[in-house]
């Protein structure tokens, strides 16, 4: 802890502390909004499944709009990427430098959940564990997988479309926010798999938007510095959220509920992207003109015991902000590992509670149910917090940059890590893809297909081995 708060007292100047707010609420809302719509049953032959409450609490699906913050992740990931890839080449630092840290930060935190599960499941299949139930758990643990499959295609295509924005502006997400409206329109037409590709043109579209946000913040003219145009995202977005869910043909809930004919967030839809518009607008709207701690600078005309006392008051505002900054700054330095853990807590906390035969199974909404929301919530940020402080070091040790790379420019050689480079993040890429689109029935040795989690282990090692060839001062 100590650690963290001389971090947070050494955090520089120009860290845009709003951007790092946004994504450690973000991670807190969507770890909070799982646990709490999350429900544990027994099936007829006793076994243990899980399934969301959403299709009981129809009451609740539109409250969705607000926990559905996967755009926040990819704004504030749009921003942070545009800001630290223009840093490490103005330090002349390559792009490939650039993706390897990326990449390392991302993927080594994967590897070790990826490899943790897959060791387990290996280890319960041998000592005669139920193959369905151990498939299961594995499969739910590896849902946050999801999210990293697109976004590791994103941050792949960081520098072409930070180049495509440089020069097209807001006509860039405006073509991909089309091609997922066509996409829209295939699967309503009952051809599925040709929106497969509004996995990627949605979020980044919301990606290409924080490029012009961390453009505006930088000092370049552009529309996100407009206060007229957040009012207009805000409204228009909403407005055509509304429109669209409550009026057209879209589900109102921005989380997926099985049985639905179309899902808003798995791919993307053209009403998500809308919410998103929204999103932004009020996050423009409510971004402070300065992010740094608030200090309160006061010297009033008043007598020695008032000047005391705006001293103390100022004094005590600046410790709960410097407090609060310091829970920002820990959330964020392990905010891939809360992430990625997060369902595995509720695996965890499930099968311990169900070994011990005191496992509350009250019906969906009912008081009781809502009840034992509130212990099953605190024992879980507990049990989370013991896992962040397992595994959390990996992530922090995978933070490490290449900072004294030398960017090696002879053509050979480069072309050969660049290609590893791609290669590395393809493999990682379609073997999170093989995991989490592998049917939910079935039996897995491993709990997951066996090429799938080697793909992604070749990507891993691909872009491992481009980092050890890098060249040093």
């Amino acid at each position: 802890m100590a650690g963290l708060r001389q971090l947070a007292a050494h955090t520089p100047a120009s860290r845009d502390r709003y951007v790092d707010t946004l994504r450690a609420l973000a991670i807190t809302l969507v770890v909070l909004g799982h646990w709490l719509v999350t429900v544990i049953a027994h099936t007829p032959q006793g076994r243990l499944t899980g399934h969301s409450a959403l299709p009981d609490l129809r009451w609740a699906w539109p409250l969705t709009w607000l926990v559905q913050v996967l755009p926040v992740f990819f704004l504030v990931g749009g921003y942070a990427n545009a800001a630290s890839l223009t840093a490490h080449r103005d330090r002349g630092g390559s792009t490939v430098t650039w993706l390897l840290d990326r990449g390392r930060r991302l993927l080594l935190p994967t590897t070790v959940l990826l490899v943790t599960l897959a060791l387990a499941a290996l280890v319960a299949r041998v000592a005669g564990a139920d193959p369905k139930l151990v498939r299961d758990a594995v499969w739910y643990a590896a849902i946050p997988l999801w999210f990293l499959s697109p976004y590791l295609l994103v941050v792949l295509l960081t520098r072409p479309m930070y180049a495509l924005h440089r020069r097209y502006g807001v006509a860039v997400p405006l073509v991909l926010a089309g091609l997922v409206a066509l996409g829209d329109l295939a699967r309503f037409g009952g051809h599925g798999g040709l929106a497969a590709g509004s996995f990627l043109f949605g979020w980044l579209a919301v990606h290409q938007v924080g490029f012009a946000w961390r453009d505006a913040c930088a000092g370049r003219p552009g529309w996100p510095a407009r206060p007229r145009v957040a009012v207009l995202l805000l409204v228009g977005g909403l407005t055509a959220t509304v429109l669209l869910t409550w009026l057209g043909p879209y589900p109102v809930s921005m989380i997926n509920i099985p049985g639905e004919r179309l899902h808003n967030m798995s791919p993307p839809s053209l009403a998500l992207l809308t919410l998103a518009a929204a999103q932004i607008g009020l996050i423009l709207l409510l971004r402070p003109a300065r992010t740094s701690p608030a200090i309160l600078h006061l010297s009033p005309p008043f007598a020695r015991n008032g000047r005391r006392q705006v001293q103390d008051r100022g004094e005590g505002r600046e410790d709960r902000a410097t407090a609060g900054w310091t829970v920002v700054v820990a959330i964020n330095a392990f905010v891939l590992t809360v992430f990625l853990w997060h369902v595995t807590a509720v695996l965890l906390l499930a099968g311990l509670l169900d070994a011990l035969g005191v496992l509350p199974t009250p019906p969906v909404g009912t008081r009781d149910w809502w009840l034992w929301r509130v212990p099953w919530l605190l024992i879980l940020i507990v049990l989370l917090a013991g896992l962040v402080a397992v595994f959390g070091r990996v992530e922090t040790r995978a933070a490490h940059r290449l900072r004294d790379a030398v960017p090696d420019r002879r053509g050979g050689r480069a072309a050969a890590r660049s290609a590893l480079t791609v290669a590395g993040f393809a493999a990682a890429t379609a073997g999170l893809v093989g995991i989490n689109a592998a049917p939910r029935a079935g039996e897995q040795l491993l709990g997951m297909p066996g090429w799938a989690l080697a793909s992604f282990l070749v990507g891993v090692a691909a872009l491992e081995l481009a980092r050890a060839t890098t060249a040093r001062k």
